[in-house]
C-alpha cells in the first residue's frame, strides 16, 4: 500500500482526482467500460470536484456502485448519500448506469438487486474514505472481516453517529439513523484498485491506528494494508500522527 501526503487538502484532491481519472481511462481503453465504487461524506467533496472536472473520460461507459446509505433516511435529506452522489457525481457528468442504495422502501430488496448487478463483473477502482472511528463504508469496529455477503445491514456506533453531527448533517445525535446498508469489507477488497482519500485533522488518530497499528476489526481500514493495489491520499493534518517512515510526502 502506498501512502501519499500533501501539504493541503487541495493538493491532495488534485493528485487523487488525477489518479482516479487515469484509472478510469485505463479501464475504458483496455475493456471498453469501467466499474467504480464511489464514497460520499464531506471528506470526498474536493476529490469529487476535481474528478468531475477532468477531461477525456467517457462517463457514458462508466458504471457506478454505491458503498453505503442510511436506513429510513429519504433521498431529499441533505445527508442522504444518494442525494450527494446524484448531485456531485452522477448528474454532473452524466453517468447513465448507476446503482444506488434505497434504504427507505425495501432495504433487503435493494441489497439483493444491487448485489446481483455487482456480481456480474469486477470493480475496476473503488474510491473510499476512512471514518473517524476507522470505518470503511459503514463497517464500524469491530468490523466483520469474514462475511462474503456483498452488502450488510449494520448498526452504527456512537462515534460514527457523532461524526455525522460534527460534519453538520444533523443537529443532534438522536436525529442520526441508527442503521445503514453497507458494502462489506470483503466486497470492498475485491476491487482491482482502491483509492482512499482521507483529509483533515479529525481523521489523524484513525489514520495512525489503521496504517501503523495492528490489522484488526477494531481498526477496520487497517485491512487496506492487505490489498495489492491500494493508495491512501492524506493531507498534512490527517497524516500528523504518522511516523515519517509511513509517509511518502508529495
Amino acid at each position: 500500500m502506498q501512502v501519499n501526503v500533501f501539504a493541503d487538502k487541495g493538493a491532495m484532491a488534485r493528485a487523487a482526482g488525477g489518479h482516479a481519472a487515469a484509472s478510469i481511462r485505463s479501464a475504458l481503453r483496455s475493456q471498453g467500460y469501467a466499474r467504480i465504487l464511489a464514497a460520499t461524506g464531506t471528506s470526498q467533496f474536493e476529490f469529487l470536484e476535481v474528478l468531475t472536472s477532468l477531461p477525456d473520460i467517457d462517463w457514458q461507459r462508466v458504471e457506478m456502485f454505491h458503498l453505503d446509505e442510511y436506513i429510513a433516511l429519504p433521498v431529499t435529506h441533505p445527508a442522504s448519500f444518494r442525494k450527494i452522489l446524484l448531485e456531485r457525481l452522477i448528474q454532473k457528468v452524466g453517468i447513465a448506469r448507476y446503482h444506488l442504495l434505497d434504504g427507505v422502501t425495501d432495504p433487503m430488496g435493494t441489497i439483493r438487486r444491487v448485489a446481483g448487478d455487482l456480481a456480474t463483473a469486477p470493480i475496476d477502482v473503488g474510491f473510499i474514505g476512512i471514518g473517524e472511528n476507522g470505518h470503511l463504508a459503514f463497517n464500524d469496529p469491530p468490523a466483520d472481516f469474514e462475511t462474503e455477503e456483498p452488502y450488510l445491514i449494520v448498526s452504527l456506533d456512537e462515534a460514527c453517529r457523532r461524526q455525522q453531527v460534527g460534519e453538520g448533517w444533523f443537529s443532534h445525535i438522536s436525529e442520526v439513523p441508527a442503521r445503514a446498508i453497507s458494502m462489506s469489507i470483503r466486497q470492498i477488497l475485491k476491487a482491482k484498485e482502491i483509492l482512499a482519500v482521507v483529509p483533515d485533522s479529525r481523521k489523524a488518530e484513525a489514520v495512525r491506528a489503521c496504517l501503523e497499528g495492528p490489522i484488526s476489526p477494531m481498526a477496520p481500514a487497517s485491512i487496506l494494508r492487505t490489498h495489492p493495489n491500494a493508495t491512501v491520499y492524506l493531507d498534512k493534518n490527517s497524516a500528523a500522527r504518522l511516523t515519517p517512515a509511513t509517509q511518502v510526502s508529495t
